[in-house]
């Protein structure tokens, strides 16, 4: 599909750019028109790029899909699209999302670009303290009715199983309830299209035409048309955020716009396409290193005790933020899943030819490139973290204590984890999505047994590169059974 739709500009921009300029980074084009390397790339990206810097040193240019992109593998000079952020601008990636959820104004307008990232305030402190008791409180209802009364092993797929109660469980904290009877198959519907979406979404920001993507316009049609300002307006229990971001949007477009529905269905896409594959991944791991969860429901248990809290046959848990940060063991193993799993990229567009000044060698850059750092390349450098493919629960455990300084070449790393990007467009949700993880591992692990069925090793299928944290390339089987 890439080699059809290639725009014929790029053919000639592929020999222009051929010849490098003195100080440019090393060039690798590959010799597919259009796609370049792309194929290499995802087979195995942190393979292919340690070959890369074993041949070319830390900084060098790849064509990748039509484009150029200056990789910088040496975490010590991450700094310099910070430094450079004058003539290095996020808007042109942004302007993708927005195209790909249908968002014309915020094209055109940076001041509701502004004023909706206020709203991100309510996803932090007491904000945050409220949506994590009505989290608790919908993960009740989740689990109350059916699952905590599957008292014999049920069979099922780890990835269906976590999205089933995520994509509910956020949806509801943060839209609310439906006030329907049929409440239950209504999710089910949305949760069905909504992942039948996304998994297009890669593509859609691509230059390929949306009629060459089958059903994708449609189904994002009927997703924004059910998270419209009327449909939304009759459920119950809204959080904080989405009234503000409600309001907001109200200010610039009328409250039937079409587009409003769009920004909601980018907030909804925002808030569970990296949690829920994290959430499979954390339960999948603790599953295969009994070890690992015998540490985390140790810890849980002792916490519970502490609190007075008892387990009983019911749902009756009830953790606070503090609480939740305070467990050390949980907080380790979600950051090694994260350390583990996380393939998303932070990338700029060159607006100026530009020279980055670095210690060793200084780089020029061309005005239309793109530059991009990868922090899975070093989240997997063994000088970082020992055996950094092995699964680690207490690898962030120093002394009884959250360890935090890593070393490279001697000198600490200011920046040595990032799954949620760098500097000014870090996820505001980070927060949110790290406390919903805890508190859904720690009812699973409380109220559950939980064993793997297929202890068959699963990789990442690298259907999300660059985006986030990748789904497995395959289900797993596993059973659960509520503890009796």
């Amino acid at each position: 599909i890439g080699l059809l739709t290639a725009k014929p500009y790029l053919l000639g921009k592929l020999f222009f750019f051929s010849y490098r300029r003195p100080g440019e980074p090393p060039l690798i084009k590959g010799w597919l028109p259009y796609l370049g390397v792309a194929l290499q790339f995802q087979k195995n990206p942190l393979n292919y790029l340690k070959a890369l810097q074993k041949q070319h040193g830390d900084i060098f240019t790849v064509f990748l899909g039509g484009r150029y992109i200056t990789f910088i593998l040496d975490p010590f000079q991450y700094q310099l699209l910070i430094k450079n952020h004058n003539k290095l601008s996020f808007k042109v990636f942004c302007h993708k999302f927005f195209k790909a959820f249908s968002l014309t104004k915020l094209l055109e307008h940076g001041e509701l670009n502004d004023d909706i990232h206020t709203c991100y305030q309510f996803l932090q402190g007491k904000s945050l303290d409220i949506l994590l008791e009505d989290l608790t409180k919908n993960l009740k209802q989740v689990f109350e009715p059916h699952l905590l009364r599957a008292t014999n092993w049920n069979v099922a797929q780890l990835c269906t199983f976590c999205s089933s109660i995520l994509f509910e469980v956020t949806f509801t904290t943060i839209y609310g309830h439906l006030p329907a009877d049929n409440r239950k198959e209504l999710i089910n519907e949305l949760r069905d299209d909504f992942f039948k979406f996304d998994g297009k979404f890669y593509y859609l920001l691509s230059d390929i035409p949306l009629d060459l993507l089958g059903n994708v316009r449609s189904l994002r049609k009927k997703l924004i048309q059910c998270l419209s300002s009327e449909k939304l307006a009759k459920m119950q229990g809204q959080s904080e955020v989405f009234q503000k971001r409600q309001n907001t949007l109200e200010k610039y477009y009328a409250r039937e716009d079409f587009e409003i529905g769009a920004h909601h269905l980018a907030f909804l896409w925002a808030s569970v396409t990296n949690s829920i594959p994290t959430m499979m991944w954390a339960t999948y791991y603790l599953m295969r290193h009994p070890e690992a969860m015998s540490a985390v429901r140790d810890e849980i248990d002792h916490l519970l005790q502490s609190t007075g809290q008892k387990k009983g046959s019911g749902f009756s848990i009830h953790l606070t933020r503090e609480q939740l940060d305070s467990m050390i063991c949980l907080e380790s193993t979600v950051l090694e899943v994260l350390r583990l799993c996380s393939l998303s990229g932070t990338i700029r567009f060159v607006q100026e030819d530009l020279t980055l000044d670095s210690e060793l060698k200084d780089s020029c850059l061309r005005k239309g490139d793109f530059v991009a750092i990868f922090p899975a390349f070093l989240h997997n450098d063994p000088e970082i973290f020992e055996a950094p493919q092995e699964f680690r629960y207490d690898r962030f455990i120093e002394d009884g204590k959250k360890k935090t300084t890593f070393y490279k070449r001697g000198k600490k790393l200011k920046s040595y984890l990032m799954p949620f990007g760098t500097g000014t467009t870090k996820c505001p949700g980070r927060f949110f999505a790290v406390l919903e993880i805890k508190i859904v591992l720690i009812v699973l692990l409380t109220y559950f047994d939980l064993e793997l069925i297929d202890d068959k090793p699963v990789k990442p299928n690298y259907n999300r590169l660059l985006f986030g944290i990748e789904y497995p390339d395959s289900e797993v089987l596993f059973r659960y059974r509520a503890k009796s």
